[in-house]
């Protein structure tokens, strides 16, 4: 097997001058070492060893970096051009010293690619090349390439895109496997031409087969100042490392209508499709923390004939287009188009069929997982329906519910989320930090409590006491201890008899709370407890949930009142009180009852009234707490 690679190295870095102190752009330095080394101890690595760079302003100080290449165990050869032809020119110049297959990359990336992967699948296909590529946070300025199901590269569209068009964010990420045996007739002898550009689509309109290589693995441009800060950057907070195929990979599901767009029920035009606020940031945030971003989503809509594959290829090339305007990306999406009940006009028959791939089914969760090699138990669902939860739940990855689209109200699973969150950009700041500062707050408490029985957390409302209950109970079972949370909401009067300004414990039924929990900590076996669940739009009860609490269980109380009762609080030293900025906590109570439906002006008096009733009185009940945690 040839293990042969040509290194494009004739820039003259003009856009990165002021950086480059007068060197070429290959010997641009990335964390203090040329970006042409990084590439060429890449090569080695994967069994690369036999170099062709490709070279043409100031080939000499290249030249007398590298030698031979024998500090770096690879053998080099050098190919001068003595006029500047273009990355496909350059490279029909060098055929005469190449094999008949062989890897391109381009000395102005960055990569952390497994080349030897690629050029194993490449080796395997009859196609005259193979394209690595990926989504970028800048596809309006990429050139982008268009796919069949089977992986063909069916179209290049070059940059710039015509002004009213709209296509998938996949994009020429510049790593090649090429055979040389077209590239002679194809590439001009004389003249400038570019791979890019010109060949690749003249190598289409002959027939030729083209086959892309899609991986989630990292490979960036860093020929401007801009772009190679950002390498750079990624590199010391180590997101190569995370994208790399070394590991299994982070990654964040994320339901499509509803969690990424707005929710208009069986959505069927691309012009339907509008992004809800702040997506772009919350997907954005991901990407550059080198967390897959990975959409699972049903859509029956093809099977009920309401819109073909073509038109959903169109929907989604409107998603990546509203992402990529606002700098973020997709890594992968996944969607399940089949519908188990018939009797639709226009449906599709081969479409309608009860599935793996259809959430609550964890099915497109499953393909992801195998496909991009994602460590289940770091990873997230992110959804707006119950189906979205049980699917996560079915999966192995924590989950959170959104307060948008449906907002879990559609109940048709009894499934209760590991986490609630306002929206997406929320969910993701709570996976990118929430979640391990909370984590490693709680750690101590933990480890001085391995054998407590009960454990109170109060604070004002919006602080986060449910988070926090939820990271104790995955806290408390990596000791082995198997914990339950008891939110005292669970024991709020119905609506109409929770009076304001009557004081926190007057919308509580506490005296019914305490009968309910006193018994599971005095028996010797196991016990039930029935806990109301409540629609927290409209505070009505809409299920119950059954707790069997073993005798040596964990029992995390939380909820507002937690600190203020003596009864409780004399039944455990265990004791913990959470805390946040005041802005922070009354914006929260805000967004809550905005969300509910209420007027600003309403809010407002709430607010006010929540500060001298509750909060009041939760905070001084503070000195209860054996624990404190300022979130």
């Amino acid at each position: 097997m040839s293990n042969q690679v040509a290194i494009l190295a004739g820039g003259m870095g003009t856009r990165l001058s002021a950086r480059s102190g007068g060197l070429p752009k290959p010997m641009v330095p990335v964390l203090g070492k040329p970006v042409l080394e990084h590439q060429i101890s890449l090569c080695k690595a994967h069994g690369f060893s036999h170099i062709a760079l490709l070279l043409h302003h100031q080939s000499d100080a290249i030249q007398a970096y590298f030698g031979d290449g024998a500090p770096w165990g690879v053998e080099l050869t050098y190919v001068i051009e003595t006029d500047a032809r273009g990355t496909a020119g350059a490279l029909r110049d060098a055929l005469d010293h190449l094999d008949e297959q062989f890897l391109v990359l381009y000395a102005d990336t960055y990569a952390d690619i497994d080349l030897g992967k690629m050029w194993r699948s490449a080796v395997a296909s009859d196609a005259a090349g193979t394209l690595l590529l990926h989504p970028n946070d800048h596809p309006h300025d990429s050139d982008l390439v268009e796919i069949v199901g089977d992986g063909t590269i069916a179209a290049i569209r070059p940059y710039p895109h015509p002004e009213a068009s709209c296509y998938p964010n996949l994009v020429n990420a510049a790593l090649y496997v090429l055979r040389k045996a077209h590239l002679v007739d194809l590439i001009p002898a004389q003249g400038k031409h570019d791979l890019a550009k010109d060949t690749f689509k003249a190598m289409l309109s002959r027939g030729l087969a083209l086959n892309a290589y899609i991986t989630p693995e990292y490979i960036k441009d860093m020929g401007t100042p801009a772009r190679l800060d950002k390498v750079e950057g990624d590199l010391i907070r180590g997101v190569p490392e995370r994208l790399s195929a070394r590991n299994r990979r982070l990654a964040v599901f994320l339901d499509r209508d509803g969690t990424l767009n707005e929710e208009v029920n069986y959505l069927a035009s691309a012009d339907q499709l509008v992004l809800l606020p702040g997506v772009c940031e919350a997907v954005h945030r991901l990407n550059r923390a080198g967390v897959l971003a990975v959409s699972v989503t049903n859509q029956p809509v093809l099977a009920r004939g309401d819109v073909t594959w073509e038109g959903m290829q169109l929907i989604h090339a409107r998603l990546d287009q509203l992402l990529g305007n606002g700098h973020a990306y997709l890594d992968r999406l996944y969607l399940c188009p089949h519908h188990p009940d018939q009797g639709f006009p226009g449906e599709v028959p081969e479409l309608k069929m009860v599935c793996d791939c259809r959430k609550p089914a964890p099915g497109l969760l499953d393909q992801a997982v195998k496909e991009l090699e994602i460590d289940r138990r770091q990873s997230w669902m992110v959804g707006d329906t119950t189906g979205d939860i049980l699917a996560g739940q079915r999966a192995g990855v924590r989950t959170i519910l959104l307060r948008t689209g449906h907002a879990g109200r559609d109940h048709k699973h009894p499934v209760q989320a590991d986490y609630v969150c306002d929206d997406l950009p929320t969910a993701v700041d709570w996976i990118l930090n929430g979640h391990g500062q909370l984590t490693r707050k709680l750690m101590p408490i933990v480890a001085d409590n391995g054998s407590m029985r009960l454990m109170l957390l109060g604070g004002p409302s919006r602080v986060g006491k449910s988070m926090a209950a939820q990271v104790l109970k995955e806290l408390m079972q990596a000791t082995g201890r198997t914990p339950h949370i008891i939110p005292l909401d669970a024991w709020l009067k119905p609506a109409g008899l929770r009076l304001e300004g009557t004081g926190v414990l007057g919308r509580y039924d506490m005296a019914l709370a305490l009968e309910s929990l006193l018994p599971l900590l005095g028996t010797a076996g196991r016990a039930t407890l029935n806990l109301p669940v409540w629609d927290r739009k409209t505070s009505t009860q809409v299920s119950s949930r059954l707790l069997s609490i073993g005798p040596e269980d964990l029992l995390i109380v939380e909820g507002v009142p937690a600190l203020l009762d003596p009864e409780l609080r004399r039944l455990t030293e265990s004791s913990i009180h959470l805390d946040t900025a005041r802005d922070v906590r009354q914006r929260r109570v805000h967004w809550e009852y905005q969300w509910r439906g209420e007027q600003d002006e309403d809010i407002a008096k709430r607010i006010a009234s929540r500060e001298q009733d509750e909060v009041a009185q939760v905070q001084e009940a503070a000195s209860h707490a054996k624990y404190m945690i300022n979130l």
